[in-house]
């Protein structure tokens, strides 16, 4: 057997035990915890401790917030036995709304820094045209000038006998 087949096999048998041993009694556990302290029943993430009836219960992952015939959100406790149910989500909303609005402002910061980088690019770009197009005119210029200078040096100031087919 290569080790390359080996590898997989062995991690698709240990992730199944550990599976089955999640699953063994999944509403057991919590309730084995009634009439312990909130730091015992709370050891185990699926545990929701009860201030109010001192009980351990299976959190119910079905329903986002847990029932008020449950246990209500004052006095529910889980993750922290000293910050109640209520009071974490308060709290996990406010940091949510924090980190968005800071996400927008910076989104807006980036983008106007980004238009206002663009705005100079193109006032640069603008600048560079407009002194190409006054050089170019000088040229213009200078060539006309050099041009009527020589039809002025052999004669061909008059009218351009061309021009009445124009």
């Amino acid at each position: 057997m290569d080790l390359r087949s080996f590898v997989p096999a062995l991690l698709l048998v240990l992730s199944l035990a550990t599976v089955f041993a999640q699953t063994s009694a999944p509403g057991k556990e919590c309730e084995a915890k009634n009439g312990t302290s909130c730091e015992e029943c709370l050891k185990k993430v699926s545990c929701l401790w009860c201030i109010k009836t001192k009980s351990c219960v299976t959190y119910p992952v079905k329903t986002i917030l847990p029932p008020h015939a449950l246990c209500p959100l004052n006095d529910a406790r889980w993750g922290l036995c000293w910050m109640n149910f209520q009071i974490l989500i308060i709290t996990m909303a406010v940091v949510g709304g924090i980190i968005i609005i800071a996400f927008l402002v910076c989104l807006f910061c980036c983008c106007k820094c980004e238009n206002v980088g663009s705005e100079r690019f193109q006032a640069k770009m603008q600048k560079q045209a407009n002194k190409t197009k006054t050089k170019q005119e000088e040229r213009r210029a200078e060539m006309k000038e050099r041009h009527d200078e020589i039809r002025k040096k052999y004669g061909l100031n008059g009218q351009n006998p061309y021009s009445r087919f124009a």
